[in-house]
């Protein structure tokens, strides 16, 4: 019975877990999905942020994570059964990062080249305000 049950809970992860890889541009920006920037905070003021993105997070200055705390917090502003989008820098870490929140049963979509590739397409960002 316990494998019946694990086998379910599986399926019904892998079945409700949605990822997309979508290229970082203005489109995406003014669809108005809801977009988590993960980078760090000398990064969000160095370049600013995308209009309404959230700032959360995830690797430290150091590359070191705590996942659990970053999921908490992400859950007071998504919610699993909402699409919504990761950016960074230059998309390698919203990249893991989709893979991880995927599995975890969001629906996320990972912008791919992140902000640096966003800004070489001209988007301006707005300035970081704590």
């Amino acid at each position: 019975m316990f494998k019946i049950s694990l086998l379910i809970t599986l399926l019904s992860t892998l079945l409700f877990a949605e990822l997309r890889h979508v290229e970082a541009s203005e489109d995406v920006v003014k669809s108005g999905i809801k977009i988590i920037d993960i980078r760090t905070l000398p990064e969000w003021k160095e370049t600013g942020l995308v209009a309404n993105a959230i700032p959360i997070t995830f690797f430290d200055e150091q590359g070191r994570y705590d996942a659990e705390s970053f999921i908490k917090e992400l859950d007071k502003h998504v919610s699993k059964d909402k699409e919504f989008a990761l950016i960074c820098r230059t998309g390698n870490r919203t990249s893991a990062v989709s893979e991880l929140l995927s599995k975890q049963g969001y629906k996320v979509v990972n912008l791919k080249g992140g902000m640096k590739s966003l800004m070489s397409k001209g988007y301006a960002p707005e300035p970081y305000k704590p």
